[in-house]
């Protein structure tokens, strides 16, 4: 994964394994890696994949174990927002991104039409 520096690496791990529980890459009820694991996997420092476990705990993400592991949620709906807001903060990105290019809402529509037309 190449981060980058606008954004604290923590966050960026945090929203990778989101979007790994969002296109089944991590299940309801799976056991994910240990921190020293995460680290290794994430070429980041042991405090820090401590740090992503935490935040994903309190935001409902996973559940700790203690002395078996870190296990994805099971409450499968949750995914599902998840997979919506991260959806909406890419097109709020996109948007103003393309605002700031001076495109106005039916450029960007089109824009969207003709890439798609490309790709088909």
């Amino acid at each position: 994964m190449e981060y980058n520096a606008e954004t604290p690496i923590y966050i960026q791990v945090i929203r990778d394994l989101k979007k790994k529980m969002i296109k089944g890459e991590l299940n309801p009820g799976d056991k994910m890696p240990s921190n020293r694991e995460l680290a290794v996997l994430y070429k980041v420092n042991q405090n820090t994949a401590a740090r992503i476990y935490r935040e994903m705990e309190s935001e409902g993400f996973c559940y700790t174990k203690r002395g078996i592991g870190t296990f994805v949620s099971e409450e499968e709906n949750m995914f599902e927002n998840v997979k919506k807001e991260m959806a909406e903060e890419v097109l709020r990105n996109f948007m103003h991104e393309m605002r700031d290019l001076g495109f106005q809402k039916d450029d960007i529509i089109f824009q969207i039409a003709d890439y798609k037309e490309e790709q088909e």
